[in-house]
């Protein structure tokens, strides 16, 4: 998404809170979209008046919020101008710089060297409620065919998969991960890969690291996801070298 400079700018997902919201509705609302591409990296987020309005709350609760975003290094405040996705002002741009030299095949090696071990640490700590999450995130992923809609679903599942770790770096890691995706190379290369039979064999590798999950087998979880990356990568190889 591009940033905007007016006041109205509306929240990039579709189903906002309806009732009052509370500081941790708000943070934990924003935090998602941040974490799952809604906003990018650099991104101005909606004005907090613009907010309010959104969640139906004060503005000194969206404060708050966003005070806890910034806390967590998941936003950014620069007098006059807004709140921003990412680092301060200072090092913004050499962190853009960075992902913008890193290629798609970068992205995926440095995946196939964390995910498959946050698979198995998912299999161990997953409480259940987050297997209810990813549940709901499969499905959601099988009922489209649609490239970006999957390739949302798709970074929803394995950010959810980072959480489930319950591992503060490897959240931290798949955060940045999730920011490279969106950078113009990966979407080149997703145009070309997320053809229908590829996206059905993505959600059918994703269903059996969680079937794994779900059986509490920490070792199957993480040689099935390690399965499902190497595929990603021999695709990707593909689309590189047709």
């Amino acid at each position: 998404m591009n940033p905007q400079s007016n006041d109205d700018t509306e929240l990039p997902v579709s189903q906002a809170p309806k009732r009052p919201s509370g500081v941790k509705i708000v943070s934990a609302y924003l935090q998602r979209a941040i974490e799952t591409g809604a906003y990018s990296q650099g991104e101005r987020l909606p004005a907090e008046r613009q907010l309010a309005q959104t969640f139906n709350t004060a503005r000194s609760t969206v404060r708050r919020a966003l005070d806890k975003l910034e806390k967590a290094g998941l936003v950014s405040r620069r007098l006059g101008s807004g709140t921003f996705v990412g680092a301060a002002p200072q090092s913004n741009g050499s962190l853009l710089d960075f992902i913008g030299g890193l290629t798609p095949l970068d992205l995926i090696d440095a995946r196939a060297a964390v995910e498959p071990f946050t698979a198995r640490l998912a299999a161990e700590h997953a409480d259940a409620g987050m297997i209810e999450d990813l549940e709901g995130v499969l499905e959601s992923a099988g009922a489209t065919r649609d490239q970006d809609d999957f390739s949302k679903w798709d970074g929803e599942f394995h950010l959810l998969l980072a959480q489930a770790s319950a591992n503060p770096f490897l959240i931290h890691v798949f955060r940045q991960i999730n920011h490279v995706r969106l950078n113009a190379q990966w979407g080149a290369m997703k145009a070309n890969i997320l053809m229908p039979e590829a996206i059905a064999e993505y959600n059918r590798q994703h269903r059996a690291v969680l079937d794994a999950i779900e059986s509490r087998d920490p070792l199957l979880a993480q040689k099935r996801m390690a399965e499902h990356l190497e595929s990603a990568r021999n695709d990707l190889l593909k689309a590189l070298n047709p």
